[in-house]
């Protein structure tokens, strides 16, 4: 009895212990999609398949089919698989309308099998495919096809409550579909930012587009069907694509090691993929340092978004695998050390890229090989996709359009003509009144009004229309606008303006921006102004405008430029900031003649743009997000002081409720957040990363990214951090501060840089503990400063913190004594010690 009791109680134990381990590796919950329709054409009863049940397309009540002339197939032979056994022919146009939950991006599945016992010829059956926007298939005949069934999967991202999928027979056959999928796919999983080859460069605006996904390959794994992926992926093996079979070996580990950080999760690959892996084989090549070449077949009129997937399953220790990644011969990874990103093993990650097909085959060429410096010569990867783009014509299958394919219909052409009808009625009573206007006004003035060439800007009025539109503020949005300019402060007539910049005379310039150029400006008081004139042929400059004006109506502080009011004559649009006599702190590190700046100026100038940033986090009703934080943006006055500038980016952050904002990536490349770039999902702590680089720019004085400097040195951040993880940042910081900086500031400063550049937003400090740990770093400076020199007690501060009195140090700890002064570390412990006592004294902070 003993023995059965203590073998249940094993048996309770092991099954705890394995939902234990289920639970630790599956990081994150399974994704449900809000809408979710599998549907089997024109069967009769659910069909089960993958492990998933497609039910009749006569089953979901919010679908529409709309078909004047449709029959079912039903097969009794031998067919690839029960998804496969019924099929909806069409005669003539048909339609499927799903109604959608949740607007975003959408799987659409198409499966095609020409049923041999439909009574049609399927096989000589001409089929074009259309949603809304964009054309998916164009005249796909099974005649010109090798293979006797297709799937197809399009991720289409869909903007209203409906999406409307349209089959269209072509050359007096039928159109068929034997199932369909539409499925929502996660936020996050495709980017609207992706790194370009050739050119080297971003390329945004990917979530306007559709994709097909024409390859994507396991590596080193077997065939991972929709059943064994969280969003009903398919992953086949690599190995019919390799260009030398033999250049690649199997790796494999249990898929329970894998850990998935925060930033990737199993939407973007199962666990299968990543523990699943090709590296360097025995190609039978002269040259040990060959590459593992991948070949794929492609359209060549197309662009093609790349996604490589790494996942460390080879080493046995970090940094132990440098490798470089080539797509087409052009270099897209160089010296890339995968446990530099991941700081583990057996850590998923990806990379996205845009690149077109070869220019001299109809081919896609992928490779990796080891890096030639770094004496490692291995190489791997774990998954590979390859998706096509679709073109101008919104077509992912030539170049036609979808107005081209889908007949315009009657009820659509009566509408047009009265649209048609009413405009021109319309028109001829807007001429009429022209006129009697014009003739009005010709009266009371001969003068005709000049003005610059503004593009039309309902949402901003005159001076002379404010008193009026405002009393319609709350009924219109252009009022409601009008109203905002208003409470920015002076009105400047634009003769003032034309005064003040001496009629925007070139050598005032100051600067050029996507608004329009910026132009030096002195008022008859001798007042110093910074006059920003809007480019009336730019709509990115607009957008910029109507942010900057939004957000600095609400914000005034210390360490912000300040906009001092505006000007709107003359249909122009004219903005007016305080001057800032030493311009942007670029200028002082790098670049210009300009005395190099002291280490205290430097940290003072840094915490200066922190608290800007900080009360943008925290000090508005709700928070805001620069998003182009940089060198540039950070202006200095006459005295040094640090202003953030340039709003025109600006977000506002998530609501209480949200931990991101979800929106297109926008900054400067070199100051991205990766994390950002990556997913789309915008925090105040992209911010902070973004700061991050521009404390690196101010140690070191160059630039961000610089393409001409050696491979490892391209990227500040990258290169800044490997010296900072080493303890030696004083080894690549600005000549002129060499010998001249405490090395415990020194230390604080690095730590500080180096949590801001964490690859993982929630790993980052706040800007306030960014603020904190930087005046701790500029405490510890100024606590040298006086012990180097006891007799000065001018000492500067930071504004606004009292300073009290530094307390005689101990005997044990002086650098001022003897015996125990003679290193660095003893150094810092002095100087840290003599710093927490004014931290932890309330008089001093």
């Amino acid at each position: 009895m003993l023995n059965i009791r203590s073998l249940r109680c094993l048996r309770i134990f092991l099954i705890l212990v394995l939902f234990e381990l289920v639970g630790y590796n599956r990081s994150f919950a399974a994704f449900t999609p809000p809408d979710n329709y599998l549907i089997a054409c024109g069967s009769s009863k659910n069909v089960t398949f993958q492990g998933r049940t497609f039910v009749p397309d006569s089953g979901f009540s919010s679908l529409t089919l709309k078909s004047g002339t449709s029959s079912i197939a039903l097969s009794n032979s031998s067919f690839p698989s029960p998804i496969y056994q019924s099929a909806r022919i069409f005669s003539g146009i048909a339609s499927y309308k799903f109604k959608i939950q949740q607007e975003g991006r959408h799987w659409i599945r198409l499966y095609f099998y020409p049923v041999p016992s439909s009574g049609q010829n399927l096989t000589s059956a001409s089929i074009s495919v259309v949603t809304d926007d964009y054309v998916l298939l164009n005249n796909f005949t099974f005649k010109n096809y090798n293979g006797t069934y297709m799937f197809k999967e399009y991720a289409i991202n869909v903007t209203s409550d409906s999406l409307t999928l349209s089959f269209i027979p072509s050359n007096n056959s039928v159109a068929f579909v034997n199932a369909i999928e539409v499925v929502s796919i996660p936020d996050g999983n495709f980017p609207d930012q992706a790194f370009s080859v050739n050119p080297r460069a971003p390329v945004g605006g990917l979530s306007e587009v559709a994709f097909e996904t024409v390859y994507r390959l396991n590596m080193g794994g077997p065939l991972i069907t929709a059943e064994n992926d969280t969003v009903g992926r398919i992953w086949e093996n690599d190995s019919k694509y390799l260009h030398v079979n033999s250049s690649a070996v199997n790796i494999s580990a249990n898929p329970s090691s894998i850990r998935y950080p925060s930033s990737v999760t199993t939407e973007i690959a199962p666990n299968g993929v990543y523990a699943t892996a090709e590296a360097m084989g025995d190609a039978n090549v002269a040259n040990s340092n060959f590459n593992i070449t991948w070949v794929f077949s492609v359209d060549p009129n197309f662009s093609y978004f790349i996604r490589v997937h790494f996942c460390d399953i080879v080493s046995k220790a970090l940094n132990s695998l440098v490798f470089n990644l080539y797509i087409n011969d052009d270099s897209a990874l160089d010296s890339f050390d995968l446990s530099t990103f991941t700081s583990g093993l057996a850590v998923p990650y990806y990379r996205d890229f845009v690149s077109n097909s070869s220019l001299e085959l109809d081919t896609l060429t992928v490779s990796v090989g080891p890096d030639m410096q770094a004496d490692i010569t291995n190489a791997t990867m774990n998954g590979l996709e390859i998706i096509k783009i679709s073109n101008e014509a919104k077509s992912l299958d030539g170049i036609s359009s979808v107005g081209s394919l889908l007949p315009e219909s009657p009820s659509k052409k009566s509408k047009l003509g009265i649209i048609i009808g009413s405009a021109a009625g319309a028109a001829a009573a807007f001429i009429l009144a022209g006129v009697c206007y014009c003739c009005i006004a010709a009266r009371k003035s001969k003068t005709p009004q000049q003005g610059h060439p503004w593009l039309p800007l309902p949402l901003y009025g005159n001076s002379q229309t404010m008193t009026k539109m405002s009393t319609t503020s709350q009924k219109s949005g252009t009022a409601s606008c009008i109203s905002l300019v208003s409470s920015l402060g002076r009105y400047f007539t634009f003769q003032e303006i034309l005064d003040a910049t001496n009629k925007f005379d070139e050598n005032l310039l100051l600067g050029v921006g996507g608004f329009g150029r910026v132009y030096k400006g002195t008022l008859d008081d001798g007042t110093k102004l910074a006059v920003k004139r809007g480019n009336p042929r730019s709509e990115q400059g607009l957008a910029e405008f109507r942010t900057e004006i939004e957000m600095l109506s609400k914000l005034r502080h210390r360490h912000l430029v300040s906009l001092i009011g505006y000007c709107d004559e003359r249909s122009e649009m004219i903005l007016v900031y305080e001057y800032m006599a030493n311009g942007p702190l670029r200028s002082h590190l790098y670049g210009t003649d300009l005395p190099p700046l002291s280490w205290k100026q430097r940290l003072e100038i840094c915490i200066g743009a922190a608290r800007g940033l900080h009360y943008l986090h925290t000090g508005a009703a709700q928070s805001i997000i620069h998003r182009d934080v940089k060198t540039t943006n950070i202006l200095l006055d006459e005295n040094f002081v640090a202003k953030v500038a340039d709003f025109g980016l600006s977000k506002t952050g998530p609501a209480l409720d949200q931990t991101h904002v979800s929106t297109a990536v926008k900054g400067s490349f070199g100051y991205l957040d990766p994390e950002y770039f990556r997913r789309q999902q915008l925090t105040e702590k992209s911010d902070v990363y973004s700061f991050g680089v521009v404390l690196m720019e101010v140690l070191c004085t160059r630039p961000a990214l610089n393409p001409v400097l050696p491979r490892e040195q391209v990227n500040i951040a990258e290169w800044a951090m490997i010296w900072q993880k080493k303890g030696m940042l004083d080894q690549i910081m600005d000549s002129n501060l060499v010998g001249k900086v405490n090395q415990a500031s020194l230390k604080k400063f690095g730590e500080t840089a180096e949590k801001c550049l964490a690859e993982y937003g929630v790993e980052r400090p706040s800007m306030g503990d960014v603020l904190w740990n930087l005046e701790y770093a500029l405490q510890l400076e100024e606590t040298s400063s006086a012990l180097t020199e006891p007799e000065d007690n001018s000492t500067n501060h930071i504004p606004g913190i009292p300073m009290t009195p530094l307390e005689p140090f101990d005997n044990s700890v002086s650098i001022m004594d003897g015996g125990t002064s003679g290193t660095d570390d003893d150094a810092e412990d002095a100087a840290t010690s003599a710093v927490f006592s004014q931290l932890v004294n309330p008089r001093g902070r």
